[in-house]
């Protein structure tokens, strides 16, 4: 059995960061002879035991490659692989034969893409020709994403002819939700969007979003990136066709992900990937394939990253989303009010009475964003900076680089304290400032 110090489900129970710390022994340590601060979950967040264990005892107890053998250890790690698909599945709220493995959310939203390239090119059975893209077609994004949201659509539009457009975003970070109901039109095809700005850490009003979409027949892709390790998330509830999320953000392993998609939406998207164990019959001429999730499964998967991804998820689902939820909420009230009394500190994303996660990026007058990240590092505190994979957003404030503190359930106020009280001190190091 794989061992597990996850804690007991609870709905109700507050959550006691100083106590989850414990399942975490990273945060332990000490660096450059401080303690760790560790303020970078936003970029990958800290593994539970639970994970390593459930990685370690399936690697020395029944490692062997699935859905491609009929002996023992085969079958066992074909059985393992998909309760985890049933188990991560479930943590969104979907089916198993929902959701696609992939190595994370950037081969999840290249997968689509590319996928939607194909079937404008013919490919794939009739039902695919609902994706197939013309000359002047539409594909709107915000001017909040990610690149993993923002360079696949610009290829796809390259080879297909169509318009990439953006929705921008106003001056407090919020989504213009006047300019998104004019852009999206009979020409949009797609309507591709994050749920959570992984710089401003708002969250993006997707019924509105999805309502627009819907209503000219374009599909919606969501990045769930910065919303599934921090949300409770029922993706068919949001209405979205697809959505991508990354395991290494949510307390899982490296190198995987999840695309989940609609029934009727992986049904008719041809493939992308192809290769072994997505197939039913290959002549040397042509080739059937599997239905979906397998169908966008070729070759090698992911087998001990996804049975690690199960034990994130249900290390989450014990201490229950709507706890994670409440406890980073503070969190981020905390840090933003400290953030707010900083002499020279510029908040991105500071809108009044917008939903947000336990994220906030700044830049601070005079020092640049990777001296403000040394310094801070001096002193034990890890955080992330520079454009965060979004140079379009950062442009749009006016910066190439920002400084960006992002929480996680086992963060605490004290770790926020020691963040702000280091960082008080940045301007006056470097000579920009009291």
């Amino acid at each position: 059995m794989v061992s597990s110090s996850a804690p007991a489900p609870s709905s109700t129970a507050p959550l006691d960061a100083a106590a989850l710390r414990a399942d975490f022994s990273i945060l332990g340590q000490r660096v450059n002879g401080e303690r760790l601060v560790y303020l970078d979950s936003g970029a990958t967040s800290q593994k539970p035991q639970a994970v390593i264990d459930a990685e370690v005892d399936f690697l020395t107890r029944a490692n062997s490659a699935v859905h491609r053998g009929a002996h023992t250890l085969a079958a066992e790690a074909t059985e393992l692989f998909e309760d985890a698909r049933a188990t991560v599945a479930g943590f969104v709220g979907a089916r198993p034969e929902q959701l696609v493995w992939t190595s994370g959310a950037t081969a999840g939203l290249n997968l689509v893409a590319y996928a939607i390239g194909n079937a404008s090119l013919g490919r794939g059975a009739p039902a695919s020709a609902r994706f197939a893209l013309q000359p002047g077609d539409e594909i709107v994004i915000t001017e909040t994403e990610h690149h993993a949201n923002l360079i696949p659509w610009q290829e796809l539009a390259a080879r297909t002819g169509a318009v990439l457009r953006h929705i921008p975003v106003n001056d407090d970070g919020t989504l213009d939700t006047d300019a998104a109901a004019t852009l999206v039109g009979e020409r949009t095809r797609i309507v591709a969007f994050t749920h959570v700005s992984n710089v401003l850490g708002i969250v993006n009003p997707v019924a509105e979003l999805v309502a627009l979409a819907h209503d000219v027949g374009a599909v919606t892709v969501l990045d769930a990136c910065q919303s599934a390790p921090h949300l409770p998330l029922d993706l068919p509830a949001l209405g979205v066709d697809l959505a991508v999320f990354s395991g290494h953000k949510m307390l899982g392993p490296y190198g995987v992900g999840g695309l989940y998609g609609r029934a009727d939406v992986l049904e008719a998207l041809p493939p992308f990937l192809t290769g072994g164990s997505m197939i039913t019959t290959v002549t040397l001429d042509e080739a059937a394939y599997l239905p979906p999730p397998q169908r966008f499964e070729a070759g090698t998967q992911p087998v001990s990253q996804a049975i690690g991804l199960a034990a994130a998820v249900r290390y989450l689902d014990g201490v229950g989303m709507g706890a994670v939820h409440g406890h980073e909420k503070a969190l981020e009230a905390r840090m933003g009010e400290g953030l707010r009394s900083i002499p020279g500190v510029r908040l991105l994303g500071d809108a009044p009475g917008a939903e947000r996660v336990g994220l906030w990026a700044f830049d601070v007058d005079g020092v640049h964003a990777h001296d403000v990240g040394q310094f801070l590092d001096a002193r034990g505190v890890a955080v992330r900076v520079g454009h965060h994979c979004a140079q379009p957003l950062h442009r749009r404030f006016g910066l190439t680089a920002s400084v960006r503190a992002s929480s996680s359930l086992y963060n605490t106020a004290d770790d926020v304290d020691v963040f702000l009280d280091a960082l008080s001190g940045v301007r006056a190091f470097f000579g920009a400032g009291a």
